[in-house]
């Protein structure tokens, strides 16, 4: 399943209930002179060291480095909220690189509409329906079937 799309950082939310928009306007302003480090983000977004390495290993994320320090920017905090907003909509990270390379480029032309700061095409969005669709039928045909297990054994 191929998407091509675009991010956009307009209505995207932190973990703790901010906009991206205010989070990446709170970062750009309020960050630090020397950026944030990758203990900042991991409380941040309540994420561990091991998933901010693992973005950085598979480049979504691209600290600088003092040293052996990890320095992120405000950018790379943005990019981290849409990460984890496209995880959360169940985007493999495969396809999120693909979002942030496209809203890199700029190069996206076709319609689309902002979904938690994710700019996704119409057939983008149709197909996740899709996939989330299947996937919760699968999850109610299982729930069905336990709760009807339990009866059962309720009555014995």
């Amino acid at each position: 399943m191929s998407r091509h799309s675009s991010l956009a950082l307009a209505t995207a939310s932190s973990p703790d209930g901010r906009t991206l928009a205010s989070a990446s306007a709170a970062s750009t302003s309020v960050e630090p002179a020397s950026g944030f480090t990758i203990s900042d983000l991991a409380r941040d977004f309540g994420v561990t060291l091991r998933t901010l390495r693992f973005y950085e290993s598979r480049g979504l994320l691209s600290p600088a480095r003092s040293g052996m320090t990890r320095i992120y920017s405000g950018r790379d905090r943005a990019r981290l909220a849409l990460i984890l907003k496209g995880k959360q909509l169940g985007f493999t990270l495969v396809e999120i690189r693909a979002m942030l390379a496209n809203e890199e480029r700029k190069q996206s032309g076709e319609a689309s509409a902002s979904v938690g700061g994710l700019q996704l095409s119409r057939n983008q969005i149709a197909e996740q329906l899709e996939l989330l669709r299947s996937q919760q039928n699968e999850i109610e045909s299982a729930i069905a079937e336990l709760e009807a297990t339990l009866r059962r054994l309720g009555r014995s």
